[in-house]
């Protein structure tokens, strides 16, 4: 079974290898999501679909984008129906919304979930056919209309990656999109949008930021480009976070968080993830916790059962965060990072378990997990069933 598994990672990795991933136009600053209208004017687009959510409506971040863009000569409409974890129906209405409009480019505003539709409402536009026929690697035939993205929390990089997941409405089960058609052609990192972010949000996409990078670098499709942008993204995580969750209007903490998370969005993107989102995909399907925060109590946990596998790279990563020296060895490295990452779940507020496992879900939800990920994630070491279970079993409240 991992024999057949580790051929089918062996001949992923050649053929992602062989795939050339574009990167988007990147804005960072204050102000840099107005700005980036400027750049969709000059892209030739008469009239954008705004893929968001009610609440960043409500709470006015929509409208300066409105005006900016109509500053820019440039028409709009706006879907605010995305929610956290967007299912199929939802990016069905936002596709319909847009044909209804005669929208000719699409722009993300939000969250992972808002950009994550925004990326299948727009492959979907351009290849007519329905969004569920998009499930899996490569199935578009045609590039995506020109597509936008502008994150309200610094957390998934989805504005970098090849990658959209969606929920299925009755399943609850989690569908992944991955093709490079879906990278948006230009993306603004604006601290601006993100300064009234709750603590507890901030807290948990900050996390998802850092589980990303710290499976990119630990995994075993890791390059030097990718260990630069995940080391670059840890340490940048280690220094800010705590201030953003702390300090919501700090402005050069949030524009550090942006920065991180799209650097983190940029490894894993080309080294891939491991069993913290095998498990923690497991956990937002069956009880809808939020991606961000299933990956920080995750973590740990996984990163403890990888210390020996990995111990060397968890060392790196412990020097390079000024946590130890290279004289004291692996082990101890290894462990110093990992104390640390559960120190920083606990000062920022990530409980340590969750009280909607039940003891009767476990073997279902790890089989799940080991599904998704042999196969898919370059994984340090791999572990079975009841190994799987154990450690979901840690995580019950």
């Amino acid at each position: 079974m991992l024999f057949a598994a580790k051929m089918k990672l062996a001949i992923r990795k050649v053929l992602v290898g062989l795939i050339s991933q574009p990167k988007p136009i990147v804005l960072v600053g204050e102000g840099s999501s107005i700005k980036l209208c400027e750049t969709i004017s000059h892209l030739g687009v008469a009239k954008v679909l705004v893929v968001t959510d009610a609440m960043l409506v409500k709470l006015g971040l929509v409208e300066p984008l409105l005006k900016a863009l109509a500053d820019n000569g440039i028409e709009s409409a706006v879907y605010d129906g995305v929610e956290p974890d967007p299912v199929w129906t939802v990016v069905e209405d936002g596709l319909a919304a847009l044909k209804a409009n005669n929208c000719d480019g699409v722009i993300g505003l939000g969250g992972g979930s808002s950009i994550d539709a925004a990326k299948v409402i727009a492959l979907a536009a351009a290849n007519t056919v329905p969004p569920r026929e998009l499930e899996g690697f490569r199935k578009a035939k045609n590039d995506s209309l020109p597509l936008f993205a502008v994150p309200t929390t610094a957390g998934t990089g989805s504005e970098v990656t090849i990658a959209a997941v969606i929920s299925d409405p009755d399943t609850h089960k989690k569908a992944l999109i991955g093709d490079t058609r879906v990278i948006p052609k230009a993306a603004a990192l604006d601290p601006a949008l993100m300064l009234g972010l709750p603590a507890s949000v901030t807290a948990a996409t900050g996390m998802d930021a850092l589980t990303h990078a710290i499976e990119s670098y630990i995994g075993e499709w890791a390059t030097d480009e990718t260990d630069n942008l995940a080391k670059a993204s840890i340490k940048m995580i280690f220094e800010n976070l705590p201030t953003a969750v702390e300090t919501g209007t700090d402005m050069k903490a949030r524009e550090a968080m942006a920065l991180a998370s799209f650097y983190a969005g940029m490894a894993f993107t080309k080294a891939m993830v491991g069993y913290v989102h095998g498990i923690a995909h497991q956990l937002g399907g069956k009880y809808g916790i939020p991606h961000g925060l299933a990956n920080a109590v995750v973590l740990p946990h996984v990163l403890e059962y990888s210390k020996d596998a990995a111990s060397h790279r968890l060392a790196e990563l412990a020097i390079h965060t000024g946590l130890g020296e290279h004289y004291e060895g692996d082990a101890v490295l290894a462990q110093k990072f990992i104390d640390h990452v559960k120190a920083m779940n606990e000062k920022i507020g990530i409980p340590v378990g969750f009280e909607q496992i039940k003891q009767q879900d476990i073997p279902e939800l790890a089989a799940a997990a080991l599904l998704e990920s042999h196969g898919t994630y370059p994984v340090p070491e791999y572990m079975d069933q009841a190994q799987c279970e154990a450690m979901i079993g840690r995580l019950m409240a």
